[in-house]
């Protein structure tokens, strides 16, 4: 019987406080810059707030492609091709990584990719780490915000509790998504240029907002047309900038000085609605720039990121007011408000999505969710202008049913803004009918089940090779395969393990193959979910010819600040063993000891440790083994 202890280590130490942050990034970022098998070559590496180690799990995501679908200079221009990898994104496991410079500059992933990633000139792939907090549960200790997008990496905050997230601070992405477009240079023209919907010349026009097409070209970078749910540019004369799109289309800019029988306003960026879903979303779309011939223009504002949580329940307790999940747009602010020139666009809302079972919100700290788009630029000069379009809708996903009692979840299309300092008129305020871009009930999400080890013993008092493997969550598992092989390229299937449906608890597994004979084996071990979609782990190989293996497994590794670890022993001799933690100077700083019985688990709180290297040394009178252990 396996025996389960929890063992609380109380340890002294100093604490220092430098004063309150507003708000903390969390993961580490880098861009993908070839795929070849389970090998992605990186570069633009930030690992400022967390870092990409062995054993961890990342986000892979598309975040442009090229999808435009005409590049001709009319209003057509911007318009979707084939939305090809687009917003797909998956979860994957880091098996090993070669570094550079202490950074790293290409990681080897235990499984080839479900989905085609598509590198190229118009095109974006980055990995995000996916952050896991807890063990199981955990309770935030400050804002948690996404790196501001900056044309490579970034727009993307994503973390994982295997238990109950306790919110008492805001996860937020606003304007941390695609680009607004910048003002036009001085352009001195009096004329209402309704047919200049591309061109290089940035006196003539507003710059198109950042999209889901990376543009390159000089020619398509200025100009009235959109470039995808990247908001166009206002053109000669004063007009505005057209807001970003996303799961709305984006609102026209303002039609321009003495142009308002021949608008020159930006287009709004496009909707992206019909390619939306639990497995694909997008950022915002950026607003286009307005247009100017006395410095006072605005640029566009920035499209929301991206927000991904994978949690068995969200909760807050007590009275905090409100907390809250947001993935706006920009705008609407004082540094959108032009003189007597035209106004930027509102950057369209970003993407939710929610892979929670249940939400237990108390009526004393509520939570709002939000994806909204941002209003237009204003103009402040009493004659008519151009001010900017609104932001288009974000989108907010819940896995499940969406979710209600004390807890407000908004998709709001950005409100143009004034033409003037009357506001008698208005740029175009952004499509779709209030909280359109809501989703509930959305099932699957690529936030799948994360294995914590998959290792194989060979037994000899059975005559048995015992296959052991667990799990920190599952996201409707249907049953997990295990197959072997003697040469570790043709597999044949040995039998398969019920999975736990939905968890968010740590499962462990085992399998035992009485079929083998002595020799070399390879293992592999996938799991099917409920719709029949399967993802393979990793290969491992035993030799069936000695005694049994003993086993020691420490895990979450890397661990953060004040979680707990587990310490799992596996077929080990039995006896009285001691765990004792040494930090990165050789020093104790804790020691405990443990009754094993062949296999037991111990699961150690870690009370204030420094971030570090530290080693868990496991020792008894028969048996002895060390385990590296990272702390964040």
């Amino acid at each position: 019987m396996r025996i389960e202890y929890r063992i609380f280590l109380l340890i002294f130490c100093l604490a220092y406080f430098t004063g309150t942050r507003v708000s903390a990034q969390v993961n580490a970022y880098a861009k993908v810059t070839a795929i070849s098998g389970k090998v992605l070559t990186l570069s633009n590496v930030t690992e400022t707030f967390h870092t990409f180690e062995d054993g961890n799990r990342i986000i892979i995501m598309q975040m442009q492609d090229d999808v435009i679908g005409d590049v001709t200079n009319a209003s057509t221009f911007g318009s979707l091709g084939s939305i090809k990898s687009a917003g797909i994104y998956e979860v994957a496991t880091i098996a090993s990584h070669t570094e550079s410079s202490g950074l790293p500059s290409t990681i080897t992933l235990n499984a080839t990719l479900s989905n085609t990633f598509n590198i190229g000139t118009n095109s974006s792939v980055q990995i995000i780490s996916f952050r896991l907090y807890g063990n199981p549960d955990y309770t935030t200790t400050a804002n948690m915000t996404a790196m501001d997008w900056n044309g490579n990496v970034g727009g993307v905050l994503a973390m994982e509790v295997s238990g109950t997230l306790t919110l008492a601070h805001n996860l937020t992405a606003n304007e941390a998504g695609f680009i607004g477009g910048t003002r036009s240079g001085i352009g001195n023209s009096v004329i209402c240029d309704a047919s200049t919907w591309i061109t290089s010349n940035n006196a003539a026009s507003g710059r198109k907002g950042e999209s889901i097409y990376k543009i390159t070209s000089t020619g398509y970078i200025y100009g009235r047309a959109k470039d995808l749910n990247g908001g166009g540019g206002g053109n000669l004369h004063n007009a505005g900038g057209g807001g970003g799109g996303n799961y709305t289309t984006g609102g026209d800019g303002g039609p321009g000085y003495l142009c308002e029988s021949t608008p020159v306003g930006g287009q709004g960026g496009i909707s992206l609605s019909t390619s939306i879903s639990a497995s694909r979303v997008f950022m915002g779309g950026g607003g286009g720039g307005g247009q100017q011939n006395n410095s006072t223009a605005t640029a566009g504002a920035d499209g929301g990121g991206i927000i991904l949580i994978n949690a068995k329940q969200i909760t807050t307790t007590g009275a905090c007011g409100t907390v809250t999940i947001s993935a706006n747009g920009g705008g609407g602010t004082a540094a959108n408000t032009s003189g007597n020139d035209g106004a930027g666009g509102g950057g369209a809302g970003g993407s939710i999505v929610l892979a929670v079972k249940t939400f237990n919100i108390a009526s004393g700290c509520t939570l709002t969710v939000a994806a909204n788009g941002g209003s237009g630029g204003t103009v402040n000069d009493s004659r008519s202008h151009g001010g900017g379009g609104g932001g288009g809708q974000g989108v907010v996903i819940y896995s499940s049913a969406q979710p209600t009692t004390n807890i407000t979840t908004t998709t709001a299309s950005g409100t143009g803004g004034c033409n003037e300092n009357t506001c008698t008129t208005r740029a175009s305020t952004a499509s779709g009918t209030a909280n359109s871009g809501i989703i509930g009930s959305a099932g699957n999400t690529p936030l799948p089940v994360s294995l914590l080890y998959f290792k194989g013993l060979n037994n000899e008092q059975t005559h048995a090779i015992e296959l052991h493997w667990a799990t920190a969550t599952e996201i409707n598992n249907d049953y997990f395969t295990l197959e072997r092989s003697a040469n570790g390229e043709e597999f044949i299937t040995i039998g398969t393990v019920k999975g736990s449906g939905t968890s968010q608890l740590t499962n462990k597994y085992q399998f035992t193959d009485d079929g083998a004979k002595a020799g070399v084996y390879y293992y592999r071990l996938s799991q099917t979910d409920l719709d029949g979609t399967t993802v393979r782990f990793k290969v491992i190989r035993i030799e069936f010819d000695g005694p049994a293996e003993p086993f020691a497994s420490v895990y979450p590794n890397p661990v953060n600040q004040d979680d707990d670890v587990t310490v799992d022993l596996i077929d080990v001799p039995d006896g009285a063993y001691t765990i004792t933690i040494l930090d990165p100077q050789g020093i104790q700083v804790a020691q405990t000891k443990l009754q094993v019985s062949q296999s037991g688990s111990a699961t150690l709180r870690l009370s204030a440790l420094l971030s570090g290297v530290y080693i868990v040394r496991i020792t008894s009178a028969a048996w002895s083994a060390n385990r590296k252990l990272v702390i964040h």
